[in-house]
């Protein structure tokens, strides 16, 4: 996963839920992220990297998002 980016639905950044973007195996992906860790994927992903993709995602959500908040 390359070029991780994020950035509040909302203009109020108290409301959680943001856009997410990424490249991955050089086709990029992008969803909506909720606050209770559900993904809205604006295209299918690949059910072979769906998994990996999703907790890499949910990572990265923490370490920003989450942990930047502390």
């Amino acid at each position: 996963m390359q070029h991780f980016q994020y950035e509040s639905l909302y203009h109020n950044e108290q409301i959680p839920g943001w856009r997410i973007s990424f490249y991955f195996k050089k086709q990029k992906w992008e969803g909506i992220y909720h606050s209770n860790g559900k993904i809205e994927w604006r295209n299918p992903l690949p059910a072979a990297d769906q998994t990996d993709i999703e907790k890499q995602v949910h990572e990265l959500m923490i370490f920003h998002v989450y942990d930047q908040q502390k």
